[in-house]
């Protein structure tokens, strides 16, 4: 079968050890002093190892791959006790990996493995799976002014923040995606006014989020999947705002669909440095 699965540039990779030793999955291991992927089907695809690489040596990529077997997966992860298992269990948590969450959680009982599950676990329902502040709703009408708002909010839905929400929401699907840095709704006024009206919304920290390997998969997701017309990214002056761009860009030029991006600065004064057009180089369109 055809799907996402991680691949390791042997000329980058120096044998340090480091993504096998972050792969419970088992699917990483270090042979003849480089890091070698050693079973597909351990392999989820989700990219966990790619922040422990110093080397930058690891990236996801789509390809004929074995399918990935959770169950010969927690073989694997129960012998190396319950942290590892409970580490396995967030990780499926978190990328929303439902189907394989049950799975593993129905190994556990099966097994009669004894470990104390936290109750976010016990639950298998896919509503329940995350907190309640990452539930997918979309609001009927923008706030109007006064309705329990001095200005009228132009946010449609929830929730926003980009580890939170999920590209597949029916509100993100053909529409004008707007991806802002935490701090631009603070520092420009007008924001919702200007900017936020007729628009989606998904916000990031590029200098302080972690497991930022993820956003690259949303970013995608919206552009192939959404079919989001367009992308305006907002970001501060200051330089480490622009990686927010930059999973964009990268995220853009791995998707198959085209999609229009621009970029608009903001001053920490709330003011307007630059809005420009981003063109986009698609490696899908030059293969």
């Amino acid at each position: 079968m055809r799907r996402k699965i991680i691949t390791i540039d042997q000329e980058k990779c120096n044998g340090c050890g480091l993504c096998a030793a972050d792969c419970p999955e088992g699917a990483l291991q270090v042979i003849d002093g480089k890091a070698r992927l050693v079973g597909d089907l351990l392999c989820d695809g989700l990219g966990a190892c790619i922040g422990s690489c110093p080397e930058n040596a690891i990236t996801v990529e789509e390809r004929e791959a074995e399918e990935y077997n959770e169950i010969e997966v927690m073989k694997n992860i129960v012998r190396q006790g319950p942290n590892v298992i409970l580490a396995h269990l967030n990780h499926l948590k978190t990328h929303f990996q439902t189907a394989y969450l049950k799975q593993a959680i129905s190994y556990l009982r099966e097994q009669n493995v004894e470990i104390d599950l936290p109750s976010e676990f016990t639950d298998q329902e896919p509503a329940t799976m995350q907190c309640p502040g990452s539930r997918t709703y979309s609001f009927p009408t923008p706030l109007s002014a006064g309705e329990k708002s001095r200005t009228p909010s132009q946010l449609t839905h929830w929730p926003v923040q980009l580890h939170l929400i999920s590209p597949l929401a029916p509100h993100y699907q053909n529409s004008d995606l707007l991806i802002a840095a935490d701090c631009v709704a603070y520092a420009l006024p007008d924001f919702h006014r200007d900017f936020l009206r007729g628009r989606t919304l998904a916000i990031a920290c590029p200098k302080l989020d972690s497991h930022q390997e993820i956003y690259l998969e949303k970013l995608a997701a919206f552009i192939d999947q959404a079919a989001v017309k367009s992308i305006r990214v907002m970001i501060m002056q200051v330089p480490c705002c622009s990686g927010l761009l930059r999973h964009v860009v990268e995220a853009a030029s791995r998707a198959k669909n085209n999609v229009l991006v621009s970029c608009v600065i903001v001053g920490s004064r709330g003011e307007i440095l630059k809005e420009t057009p981003v063109i986009i180089e698609s490696s899908a369109a030059l293969a």
